[in-house]
């Protein structure tokens, strides 16, 4: 019997297919928002909304399946496009980032019911090959914008937005300093 594994490389069950994956990194994240799976898939597919929550997202420009991304790396700003490869409405957005991109990647975020009265679960995966390999992982580490640092912060803020409206920060309101 012959298995279809049609996971993202780095996350595949096949050894042979994780390897084409080099040295690239894999994250998963889930957190518990109280709020129905068909808000929240409704606010995350419309990608313009995700600068709102996303730190590191300058800005996202969208057309059917295609978007295209601005991000603050840790050397200045990366551009790419993506395309959405599945898309399961109130479940599922799947997506690969073009041909040429900036940082190779793949992931998905899903949508799940949680038990009753606690809303949904929202599961990011995301698999990349980091640019300059193993030191450009450890540079984007060192200065908070590795992938995996970021899609558990951006979770966060999501989850705060949607149950809130509102993302809480340390930042003072006004930062200029007083006379």
């Amino acid at each position: 019997m012959t298995m279809s594994d049609d996971a993202p490389a780095a996350t595949a069950k096949s050894s042979d297919r994780r390897a084409e994956t080099g040295d690239g990194s894999v994250s998963v994240h889930t957190e518990t928002i109280n709020r129905s799976r068909a808000e929240l898939y409704a606010f995350w597919r419309d990608f313009t909304n995700l600068p709102r929550v996303m730190e590191n997202v300058v800005s996202v420009t969208a057309d059917g399946k295609l978007s295209h991304w601005t991000v603050t790396g840790p050397n200045g700003n990366l551009e790419w496009d993506a395309e959405i490869i599945e898309d399961v409405p109130d479940r599922l957005i799947a997506w690969r980032s073009a041909e040429g991109a900036d940082i190779e990647h793949s992931g998905c975020i899903e949508f799940r019911d949680a038990p009753p009265g606690r809303g949904s679960w929202v599961t990011a995966t995301i698999a990349y090959k980091p640019p300059a390999g193993i030191i450009g992982k450890a540079v984007a580490k060192l200065s908070q914008k590795e992938p995996a640092i970021q899609s558990r912060r951006d979770l966060r803020r999501f989850k705060q937005y949607c149950e809130t409206g509102e993302i809480a920060t340390s930042t003072p309101p006004n930062p200029q300093p007083q006379s």
